[in-house]
């Protein structure tokens, strides 16, 4: 009876409508990933490994000035609006990419989408308002499916659409964020509290925000371990779809269905298998084993190719690497919202965010550099450069998470 009355408490219609509102943004995010390279690297743009590095990266660049902007602003003027606003501004992202005839288009695209991307810390910052402390995690975990699950169906839907285009997955993302910003417009409900809404105070120049906020410890070592992990996701993020390009010869749609695997692994790991381990081992410690999970199996997949592994091979580090970031990276998410006043969930998400859009603009520069040989091409030492450098920093991640777990929990046991 108890167990049903908090599956009660814990499912309601909010949290319901906001898990369908970012699920169905990030089935158009997820098509964009595997997407974007092939589109960049064909003919009018003919970009180089450096130059789609670039591209990945300028739009984290604009989510990491704008993410705090929008997280405070959903402070003060609610949730909603501001998803709302995001998802509009996806939608033209997408089209502008979609009817791009240059590069510069392309990258105006990324551009418009990363500045108006700010309905992650949104949505965290929704989730926060309408779960207890007690469920957060629970909650931070639903949220990591909804990735997921777009992960599962955005990359396998642009593998289909692409045998009509290569620029014909753009087109139904920027459909399906626009239909996704109508639906949230009349159904979602409100989650901030009138009386929870703060006054905005004056704004900070973004890098002196974020260093300003890390001044709590906890906080700032959950900051630079989710940091550190998105950075070295982000190298690989950028890196698979050549890698596979390179050693195995697959196209878009086959890179397609290999995201989409990912994200399979995702939603059974975040979705069913995230609430009961955080009950029983920890937050702290799926942090630790998440980071030494992606650490090993970065180090082993750039080892895998059609004559060493194979697709089963290639399948299993997938498998590791997901795994891993589907217990550390909520996990973390979850040690944030609880260091946290209720009033200041939407700065502390969008904090945490920015960090993390900075991370994801620097991993991409990193990638494309160490990628990119003097042919302007990538070849094996660069693929094992590009993925052991990634390995390296979360192998940084996990001996922070470790030393520094230890020491708040002796801290605060004595």
């Amino acid at each position: 009876m108890e167990a049903e009355k908090a599956n009660e408490k814990f499912f309601t219609t909010p949290l319901i409508i906001i898990f369908v509102t970012v699920f169905i943004d990030l089935v158009g995010f997820g098509m964009v990933i595997p997407i974007l390279p092939f589109y960049a690297e064909t003919a009018p743009f003919n970009a180089t490994p450096f130059e789609i590095g670039i591209l990945f990266s300028i739009y984290s660049w604009m989510q990491f000035f704008f993410s705090p902007v929008l997280g405070r602003l959903s402070d003060k003027y609610g949730r909603r609006p501001i998803l709302f606003f995001s998802l509009l501004g996806s939608a033209v992202g997408y089209f502008v990419i979609g009817f791009a005839s240059t590069l510069f288009m392309v990258f105006l695209g990324r551009v418009i989408g990363g500045i108006t991307g700010g309905n992650i810390s949104a949505a965290q910052a929704y989730i926060a308002d309408i779960t207890t402390k007690e469920n957060r995690a629970r909650g931070m975990g639903l949220f990591g499916a909804a990735f997921g699950l777009g992960f599962i169906l955005g990359p396998a839907i642009a593998g289909i659409l692409s045998k009509y285009g290569v620029h014909v997955p753009f087109y139904f993302a920027a459909v399906l964020s626009l239909a996704n910003a109508v639906a949230l417009y009349f159904i979602l409900p409100e989650s901030l509290k009138t009386g929870a809404r703060t006054v905005l105070p004056e704004r900070k120049n973004r890098l002196l925000e974020l260093f300003e906020s890390l001044k709590d410890k906890e906080f700032r070592v959950i900051n630079l371990v989710y940091f550190l992990l998105i950075t070295a996701f982000s190298i690989m993020t950028y890196a698979f779809v050549l890698y596979t390009a390179f050693r195995f010869g697959y196209n878009a749609e086959q890179n397609g269905y290999l995201f989409a695997y990912v994200g399979f692994i995702a939603i059974i790991a975040q979705g069913f298998l995230f609430s009961r381990l955080v009950k029983r081992f920890g937050e702290s410690n799926l942090v630790t084993v998440g980071c030494f999970l992606m650490c090993a199996s970065l180090l082993a997949v750039p080892l895998v190719g059609p004559q060493f592994g194979g697709l089963i091979g290639l399948l299993v580090g997938m498998a590791f690497l997901s795994f891993g970031n589907s217990l550390a990276s909520p996990a973390l998410t979850s040690l944030a919202s609880k260091t946290a006043g209720e009033h200041e969930q939407g700065r502390a998400m969008g904090i945490m965010q920015s960090g993390a859009s900075l991370a994801r603009a620097i991993g991409p520069i990193i990638g494309g550099v160490l990628l990119n040989n003097a042919m302007d091409k990538l070849d094996d030492f660069t693929l094992y450069l590009t993925f052991w450098a990634a390995s390296a920093i979360m192998f940084v991640a996990f001996l922070t998470a470790v030393y520094s777990f230890r020491m708040m929990k002796a801290q605060t046991v004595s």
